[in-house]
């Protein structure tokens, strides 16, 4: 089943492109927010909320 967004890709077996994929989104939030853009806000925070839960709380399957 192919995924959105996929831990077990061999793209992320660094850690830092795990935590890149997650903080840049993040980042890009809050200066969306800060410049009252509060759609887009929603949105890149929303994908780097995603992208921590798969890459870093759920991680590779390991199989």
């Amino acid at each position: 089943m192919r995924r959105l967004l996929d831990a077990d890709d061999p793209f992320f077996a660094a850690a830092w492109r795990r935590w890149v994929t997650t903080l840049v989104p993040l980042v890009w939030s809050a200066v969306e927010f800060w410049s009252g853009g509060p759609f887009w806000g929603v949105l890149f925070g929303g994908s780097g909320i995603y992208a921590a839960y798969v890459l870093l709380i759920k991680g590779p399957s390991g199989s």
